[in-house]
């Protein structure tokens, strides 16, 4: 339900967090072979793809800025990650350090902004699911949705400021769905 409008909307697509949402946050990742999925993520990724909703993935790569990676470090993270996840529709980062104020760097809304345009649909279609503030806050700025999966990683006080949160990726995404079709939870 959107929580502005109070009405059901169709969400037209899912976009994730990689690190600590999808796979196993690998501070500076530049290695495909230290990709893991984290439980419950192709499945998530299969339930959305089975009901035609498209996905997508939009992450802070601050590395790249801070020359401790390359963009081709990243691309090759990413399709290792997309392999092993079933296939997304499509992979948006943004490889600025924090100090270069980009409008892209979360929690800023370009990422999800230019997904959306990537993926044909509206902002307000977008539900954006990730582990911290961050992602939430960029959801938004955008005028989508946002959903908390929390992690160790996440502060108690984002929890709590979060309007919307579920125990786990599976959860989230079966929740989604089950609102898009105007189910109970």
């Amino acid at each position: 339900m959107n929580p502005r409008t109070g009405q059901h909307t169709r969400v037209a697509a899912v976009l994730f967090d990689r690190d600590g949402t999808l796979v196993e946050d690998v501070p500076y990742n530049g290695d495909p072979a230290r990709v893991r999925p984290l439980p419950g993520a192709r499945r998530a990724v299969e339930l959305l793809r089975g009901a035609g909703v498209a996905t997508g993935v939009v992450s802070n790569q601050s590395g790249i800025g801070r020359g401790l990676l390359t963009e081709t470090d990243v691309r090759r993270v990413n399709d290792r990650a997309n392999t092993l996840l079933g296939g997304l529709n499509t992979w948006v980062y943004c490889p600025h350090a924090p100090e270069a104020d980009c409008p892209c760097r979360k929690p800023r809304p370009g990422l999800v902004i230019e997904a959306a345009r990537r993926l044909g649909v509206a902002p307000s279609q977008c539900v954006v699911i990730g582990d911290i503030a961050a992602d939430i806050q960029a959801a938004h700025a955008a005028g989508a949705q946002g959903v908390l999966v929390p992690n160790a990683a996440t502060l108690p006080g984002e929890v709590e400021a979060a309007p919307s949160t579920a125990p786990d990726l599976l959860t989230a995404v079966r929740r989604i769905l089950a609102e898009t079709r105007g189910d109970r939870p």
